[in-house]
């Protein structure tokens, strides 16, 4: 039997030295059933992580198998320049969900790809390249995506065709605005927005581009209305609102169906990626017909839409609206709040809980203050995983824990979860 140690060991001779799997002991998933994994020897864990909230509604779930599986069997690749029945029926499916008017849909293999798509998109609808981000935002691997990604700890550089300035977001944490009430947070972001375009800017910015709760950044969530009053202000200067729906997208949040909605704006553009294929290689960008257009030359994806694609993100969405996972999303986030809530009020190197629905997140600080403590974060990881349960990283100094459990969770799966976490916070003390 191959061995977690031994497939370790072969990692880290074949592959580069900037990949780091998670935990002191890394694990190979050698199989998954609805919200649990087994590793290559054996061990069951509950996936509160579903391989950075990819796998979304829950492993080897038989419909979306089975459609991947039925098409497989029929062709797997094409590319855009054939007419492919899955490719155009997901597009429709997607531009109805969207909340997009007259909304066309563009797909591609990957996150970073779908932002770089919608940067393209709007930069030519604007004739800029200015473009404007959020303090504390990710968006991705590729030079165009670094530009706008305000994570030191991720950015191989800054160098692109883009001229880019960040503003203030919703990691109040660490914000000069943490003391102010939401209302006046948001008030006080929007005047930095403000003063960002009217200081740093050349005047024409093409757009801004955000996540509604910063995934990599730690799940930092602004208060509810705070992209709505950004995006009168970007309105005014006919700026284009990117919304970076990769992680917060098809219900996870519970309250919404998008992290958009939660602001009341509609997005000028969104992406897509991570979740809607269920753990099968899927993205894309949606806009409104007037922005796709201002793409006035010859292109296609190679790979983005391929029927075996999209035959999964059909089977996956179809699953997520006619069994309501947004709604038991809404439910079981609040089962963890609610027990949550008392054990991080009670631990004093747990700076607080954060995130809405099935996205949620603790921050580890040094006891007194908001001094990130990575090291304790690490040890919390690794209790988690020794009790069965895999929880992810993140956050601007690798100290915060995500929780993204299966949209399908059970309560009972929810409570073991819980007891396994609390159990870890109960063992862990910062040294």
């Amino acid at each position: 039997m191959t061995t977690n140690a031994e497939l370790l060991a072969r990692y880290k001779a074949a592959l580069p030295s900037f990949l780091s799997p998670l935990h002191a002991e890394p694990l190979s998933i050698d199989r998954g059933e609805g919200s649990y994994v087994w590793d290559v020897e054996g061990n069951r864990y509950l996936d509160w992580f579903g391989g950075v909230l990819t796998t979304m509604v829950g492993h080897s779930i038989p419909e979306i198998v089975q459609a991947v599986q039925d098409q497989a069997a029929k062709v797997m690749h094409t590319s855009t320049l054939y007419l492919s029945e899955p490719m155009i029926g997901f597009a429709e499916e997607v531009a109805a969900v969207s909340g997009i008017p007259d909304a066309r849909v563009f797909f591609t293999a990957s996150g970073t790809e779908a932002n770089d798509a919608a940067i393209m998109i709007a930069n030519a609808y604007r004739g800029s390249n200015e473009i404007l981000a959020m303090r504390n935002s990710y968006h991705g691997r590729s030079y165009t995506a670094q530009a706008i990604t305000a994570q030191k700890s991720w950015s191989v550089a800054s160098m692109s065709g883009l001229n880019v300035n960040f503003v203030q977001g919703g990691y109040r944490l660490r914000s000069p605005f943490r003391d102010l009430d939401d209302e006046a947070y948001t008030q006080a972001c929007v005047a930095d927005l403000v003063q960002i375009i009217d200081m740093a800017t050349a005047g024409n910015v093409s757009a801004l581009i955000a996540e509604p709760i910063q995934g990599v950044g730690g799940f930092a969530t602004p208060p509810d209305g705070f992209f709505g009053a950004i995006g009168k202000e970007l309105a005014n200067r006919e700026i284009l609102f990117i919304s970076d729906e990769v992680q917060t997208g098809w219900g996870r949040t519970g309250e919404h169906f998008w992290g958009y909605q939660a602001h009341g704006v509609v997005p000028d553009i969104l992406t897509f990626a991570k979740g809607v294929g269920n753990g099968i290689t899927l993205a894309g960008v949606v806009a409104r017909a007037e922005l796709m257009d201002a793409i006035d030359v010859l292109s296609f994806s190679t790979f983005g839409g391929n029927p075996l694609s999209t035959a999964a993100g059909r089977a996956t969405l179809r699953y997520v609206l006619e069994h309501d996972l947004q709604g038991n999303a809404l439910r079981m986030g609040q089962r963890i709040t609610e027990r949550l809530s008392p054990v991080i009020a009670e631990t004093e190197w747990i700076a607080e809980l954060r995130g809405k629905g099935l996205m949620q997140a603790i921050e580890m600080v040094h006891p007194g203050g908001i001094e990130a403590d990575a090291a304790t974060t690490a040890r919390l990881l690794d209790e988690a995983k020794a009790r069965g349960l895999l929880l992810g990283k993140g956050g601007l100094y690798g100290n915060v824990i995500r929780m993204a459990p299966m949209l399908a969770i059970s309560e009972t799966e929810v409570d073991e979860g819980l007891d396994a976490l609390i159990a870890a916070i109960g063992a862990v003390a910062p040294r």
